[in-house]
């Protein structure tokens, strides 16, 4: 979202300047209220991870009690599901796809005891098999969803529910021989090794952070079985089995979240928004401008004058301290004979000036008359016009014709 959202704005940018040059030859211009409003933003931050990371595998251990046969008759004054608590082993595996949510596959198993008193035992009911559970559970992280999302949280209660099957086996008697409460038959009649069932299950889990990869938890759990689950079938139609665990998660990865929130980048954007509206305005500007220039085309034929009339140039200026005719400036010594003989009957001042930052009054009279002279020369003896058309005439630094001083060094061709 956030590259897509700035990838956006950059192209609006740049597609706004190069429009500018377009514009002056395709009289493309843009209307003036069409501006980037401003970026609303929908302030939720979401969660995001690889699917790589976020797994856990988990072991545990502790112990369970069984419920079965509840509702039955008493025998003897013996009690149905009298406590005898035996051990109970666990492994799984799981992903949280969310700060959330998860799921887990876990498998327990171990022995299992109870009492199940009847007329053919009536005081001595007590019954042993093993069994395998495997259930697939989906599990809610409550803190991060109510509190909000922190990967470094200490503790955390996570409930979870699932269902899956069960293999239950080895039924025997205090004796080792096959209870006589046994009422769950095989089709040829004899009582079935192995019983099967769907239970669903679920619990609570409270887990503690020891650092980034490991956790340790501790749950109670209740799974729900078919009342043939005891290879029984008496009394009430659910049996069931409590178990109390405790283990360690191993984090594969680590547990982490990358997060984005749109709100995050609105000053950035906000920013670019307004470079946009810059450049556009800008735009509007130069489309103003060409419109302007355009509405004056085409464009008056230039008036013909005859250069003749008129000097070209009316200086001749100099180095500091100097009266020789420099080689850029013979052209404008050239220029004013070319008018003069075009203009046979025009006569000029030749006046020359001193720049009075440099130099006494009196050396500076001396030097704007040589400056004069070598101006006048140059007419005569190079371009041959006649000296009875030109009258010289020297100012020295008396007269500054211009502010900045070094320009005074120069002689000025005025008409007669």
């Amino acid at each position: 979202m956030k590259a897509k959202n700035l990838y956006y704005a950059f192209a609006v940018v740049a597609g706004s300047a190069a429009l500018c040059t377009p514009a002056y030859a395709q009289d493309v211009f843009v209307d003036e209220a069409t501006t980037v409003t401003e970026f609303t933003c929908d302030n939720t931050t979401h969660y995001f991870s690889n699917w790589r990371n976020n797994w856990f595998i988990e072991v545990n251990a502790g112990i369970n009690q069984p419920f079965v046969e509840r509702g039955a008759v008493k025998t003897a004054g013996e009690n149905v599901n009298r406590k005898k608590m035996t051990a109970t082993y666990g492994i799984g595996f799981g992903r949280w796809v969310s700060p959330y949510i998860g799921f887990r596959i876990k498998a327990l198993g171990g022995a299992l005891h109870w009492n199940n008193p009847s007329a053919a035992q009536p005081t001595n009911g007590w019954t042993f098999a093993k069994h395998v559970n495997l259930q697939a559970e989906f599990m809610w992280d409550m803190f991060n969803s109510l509190g909000g999302v922190n990967d470094n949280r200490v503790f955390s209660i996570i409930p979870f529910a699932g269902f899956g099957g069960d293999a239950t086996w080895g039924y025997k008697d205090a004796a080792g021989r096959t209870p006589a409460g046994t009422n769950v038959f095989r089709k040829d009649g004899r009582a079935k090794s192995v019983v099967w069932t769907l239970p669903v299950s679920a619990g609570i889990q409270f887990r503690f952070r020891l650092c980034e990869y490991v956790d340790f938890f501790a749950e109670a759990r209740a799974t729900f079985y078919g009342d043939n689950w005891n290879s029984s079938v008496s009394g009430n139609s659910i049996d069931g089995d409590v178990a109390v665990l405790g283990g360690f998660n191993f984090n594969i990865g680590g547990r982490s979240w990358g997060k984005f929130n749109q709100c995050e980048y609105v000053s950035q954007i906000a920013a670019l928004n307004g470079q946009v509206n810059d450049l556009r305005a800008q735009l509007l500007a130069c489309g103003q401008e060409v419109a302007a220039l355009q509405a004056q085309l085409p464009c008056p034929e230039p008036v013909q004058k005859d250069c003749v009339n008129a000097p070209l140039m009316t200086t001749v200026r100099f180095l500091i301290n100097s009266y020789k005719i420099m080689p850029t400036e013979e052209v404008n010594v050239y220029n004013m004979a070319e008018w003069l003989k075009a203009n046979p009957n025009e006569k000029i001042v030749v006046a020359g000036y001193a720049d009075k930052d440099t130099g006494t009054a009196e050396y500076n009279m001396q030097l704007s008359e040589k400056r004069a002279n070598a101006v006048a020369d140059a007419l005569v003896n190079q371009y041959g016009i006649s000296r009875d058309r030109l009258t010289i005439k020297f100012f020295g630094s008396d007269t500054q014709e211009y502010q900045q001083n070094d320009w005074n060094r120069i002689v000025i061709f005025t008409q007669k």
